[in-house]
């Protein structure tokens, strides 16, 4: 098994391989459509996975794509071998990448989110408290003598003050 550095190096360079020989080599118009976006080795070298995506609107074009990397692939894999210096060459594994779709999705999200968020900060703008200002603090009464609290035995303290006791409640 090989070191997961080396196979993350040779993954770069199975990038940066195949994007110039679908530029270079591969005869065809649909080519130019495509961009490889990542590629992945297994860590004993032996099969990569080349993620591209496909700069075309319609459906027509991302098939036909898919049509020219599936003709040329053997093509590829020889551009591999001849430019890398390792005993064996990978396989070659095409996917599309989905990740520009996912990330447009989440911009839609997001934008929708905000949309929401401004809704809500107008309708605040404008409201009013059901209740008083603070309903949920307890109004701080005036602490008693030193004296007197010395007679009660000391029961409260100052972090109490203020409060009903737990007999009051």
């Amino acid at each position: 098994m090989a070191d997961p550095a080396r196979a993350a190096r040779l993954a770069q360079r199975i990038k940066v391989i195949v994007a110039e020989a679908l530029r270079r080599r591969v005869k065809d118009e649909r080519a130019e459509l495509i961009t490889v976006t990542d590629a992945r080795v297994t860590n004993d070298l032996q099969h990569s996975t080349v993620y591209y995506t496909v700069m075309a609107p319609d459906e027509e074009s991302r098939a036909g794509a898919e049509a020219v990397l599936a003709a040329n692939q053997g093509t590829l894999r020889y551009e591999l071998g001849r430019q890398l210096n390792i005993r064996l060459t990978p396989t070659l594994e095409f996917v599309v990448d989905e990740i520009p779709e996912s990330a447009a999705h989440m911009e839609d999200l997001l934008r929708k989110a905000r949309e929401q968020d401004e809704q809500v900060a107008a309708l605040r703008k404008d409201a009013q408290p059901a209740s008083e200002e603070k309903p949920y603090r307890w109004q701080v009464e005036e602490e008693p003598d030193s004296s007197e609290s010395s007679s009660e035995g000391g029961s409260e303290t100052s972090d109490d003050a203020g409060r009903p006791s737990a007999a009051d409640r």
